[in-house]
């Protein structure tokens, strides 16, 4: 626990997440009735997140770790939502649409696609042959780690009234320096013409590893909201100059391991009640390719501990408190 001290110092000074200032019309931003809103979004990717990471020895096979955990927790979660009616924002890969792809010109999986250079970020270090290397050009049937249509499906079908969201096509570096334009106008086309076949409409975009960037083209790609990975906080959406509302993150929703059990399920019941207190907005997100053991002993506890207060917390998909913040807020 000694290591834990300066996490549980930082939350308890309302250091991290910070308690942000009102802005004026703060009312507005709390749909009447409420006291509080919370949004809770899932960076929904598999292996496509991980073929890359920095702080794995074997970046694709891992990858393809993590997304069993994934497969394996996410009936777990849907159930845990429609036990609590509780509504996510999906934030999807799109090439997880896919049921299947295939190699075609010059051997390439999606020819059509740009590409981008070799770059290095924070979490990720790209210097391999093709941006699209690891893809098996295959199946679902035979690699589902790099496909989920049959997990879409289960997400639309919740009567929860779920969002699927966008994450890019094949989870890529969003940064203006990194990704040109026409890369990103790429990605956006193939996300949408593969959630298209579902009957979506994407609206709400996430960026992958908290490259944020190139918002312009998501206006004018049709975007409406951002989810913006800055430092952790309990307070409002903004809108940008682009046009795009922005939701600042406030916690992810994951065991720290310096802390106890007990107190990582406290910190996270103390921010509803905080989101409350000060009539403002939560916004927790999470990867589904969490450790197992967190689905009852953090999502369970929480969910059952946001039930309690759903006469006052007004909870939702970030397309749905969009059309709430275009309504009320843009006077």
């Amino acid at each position: 626990m000694i290591s834990g001290i300066k996490p549980m110092l930082s939350f308890e000074l309302r250091r991290n997440p910070r308690i942000a200032a009102r802005p004026e019309n703060f009312d507005n931003f709390i749909p009447e009735g409420y006291d509080g809103v919370l949004i809770i979004s899932a960076d929904f990717e598999l292996a496509w997140a991980w073929r890359y990471a920095k702080k794995l020895t074997n970046p694709k096979e891992e990858a393809e770790q993590y997304a069993r955990q994934a497969r394996r927790n996410i009936p777990l979660i849907l159930d845990l939502c429609e036990q609590y009616n509780i509504p996510v924002t999906w934030a999807t890969v799109g090439h997880l649409f896919l049921d299947r792809c295939d190699r075609k010109e010059g051997g390439l999986p999606h020819p059509e696609l740009k590409r981008l250079a070799h770059f290095e970020n924070n979490f990720w270090k790209f210097e391999g042959s093709d941006w699209f290397e690891h893809d098996p050009c295959t199946s679902v049937e035979e690699n589902d780690a790099w496909y989920a249509p049959d997990l879409i499906r289960k997400i639309i079908d919740s009567p929860v009234g779920h969002e699927i969201g966008c994450h890019t096509f094949s989870h890529i570096d969003c940064r203006d320096g990194v990704c040109p334009e026409a890369i990103l106008r790429d990605e956006l086309r193939a996300c949408q013409e593969a959630a298209g076949r579902f009957g979506i409409q994407l609206e709400s975009f996430i960026f992958p590893g908290h490259t944020l960037g190139n918002f312009k083209t998501l206006k004018e790609c049709g975007y409406t909201a951002i989810r913006t990975n800055y430092a952790n906080v309990i307070g409002y959406p903004e809108m940008d100059e682009y046009g795009l509302w922005r939701f600042p993150v406030t916690a992810e929703m994951t065991m720290n391991p310096r802390l106890s059990k007990k107190y990582n399920v406290y910190r996270f019941q103390k921010i509803i009640e905080l989101t409350l207190k000060h009539r403002a907005v939560a916004n927790y997100w999470f990867h589904p390719s969490l450790p197992g053991e967190d689905i009852p002993e953090l999502f369970e506890n929480l969910f059952r501990f946001i039930n309690k207060y759903r006469d006052r917390l007004w909870i939702g998909t970030m397309k749905d408190y969009t059309k709430h913040l275009n309504e009320h807020c843009l006077a």
